[in-house]
């Protein structure tokens, strides 16, 4: 019940509290700069990030094939690549909270935070489901017999 209830506060906030400051932080710019400096602000916001995302995809992408041919276990390749993606997605949407937002797990010297926070997050989830779930063939007596095939 209560990851229910974490899933919905999460998605209430993402579909009503951003937009809400999202929208609120463009009026108190466009009233401070104007409102053709702010959208060109938000297109100069949109290139930039544009560029960033690719820059730094090639270097994850590249940094996750050398993980891979010297054989070992690109965890840290593949928490790089996520924060990637959800900060290219912060990326896209219009507003200057989520580019802030973005920007910080996009660049190669704020993204070691955001990785520890995420590798946290991930490891907390996986070891309170293993330890609320038993693993498979605990369910109950055991029954000593033959299995024949026919």
């Amino acid at each position: 019940m209560s990851r229910r209830r974490g899933l919905s506060w999460a998605l209430f906030v993402a579909f009503v509290v951003v937009p809400i400051v999202e929208i609120y932080v463009l009026i108190q710019v466009g009233q401070v700069i104007g409102p053709w400096w702010t959208i060109l602000l938000l297109v100069l916001d949109s290139i930039f990030g544009s560029w960033l995302i690719r820059r730094e995809g090639a270097r994850a992408w590249q940094a996750l094939r050398v993980a891979l041919e010297s054989g070992r276990m690109p965890a840290r390749e593949l928490a790089d690549g996520a924060l990637l993606l959800i900060g290219g997605t912060l990326m896209l949407s219009p507003g200057f909270v989520t580019d802030v937002f973005g920007v910080l797990l996009i660049l190669p010297f704020t993204r070691p935070l955001a990785r520890r926070l995420l590798t946290e997050i991930v490891t907390r989830r996986l070891v309170s489901r293993n330890t609320t779930r038993p693993g498979p063939g605990s369910g109950g007596p055991v029954i000593r017999g033959e299995v024949i095939d026919e």
